[in-house]
């Protein structure tokens, strides 16, 4: 279900009128509003090159650095995968066509089955971003390459 708070339509219609009053001319600003309107995991679909960017960084975020530290919220899978990740990096090799996430887990933390088990649909979006830039989406996690 996506909450009325972080739709994109909402996030869209924040977004308009700051970057009206930044002087963004009126094509750049329906190119960022179309990538923020489309990159909601259940909908999203890549309709620009700057939208598949938005999508690939938005979706591929993943690092201990996003845990939560308020010590009343629970350490769930979500923190516990993202604690997990040690390094997270979007390598681009424009010569071969490949967008490829490199992952180190450290698997006593959290396997790499749960990584999946809530990124799934990320990654999912990140290959149909990367395939709208022409390039293959790879992963890579621990050094040993999965896609």
């Amino acid at each position: 279900m996506i909450s009325r708070q972080n739709h994109p339509q909402t996030s869209a219609l924040i977004a308009m009128p700051v970057l009206t009053e930044l002087g963004l001319p009126v094509e750049d600003i329906g190119m960022v509003i179309g990538a923020i309107g489309n990159h909601e995991e259940e909908l999203g679909r890549p309709v620009s090159p700057v939208s598949a960017a938005v999508n690939i960084a938005d979706k591929s975020d993943v690092h201990r650095s996003r845990v939560r530290k308020d010590g009343q919220v629970e350490f769930d899978i979500h923190d516990r995968v993202n604690f997990a990740v040690r390094h997270s990096f979007v390598r681009v090799d424009a010569e071969q066509h490949t967008v490829t996430l490199e992952l180190d887990i450290d698997t006593t933390v959290s396997d790499i089955l749960e990584y999946f088990e809530i990124f799934l649909t990320r990654m999912m979006m990140c290959r149909r971003a990367a395939e709208g830039l022409d390039c293959k989406f790879r992963m890579t996690v621990n050094g040993g390459s999965l896609l």
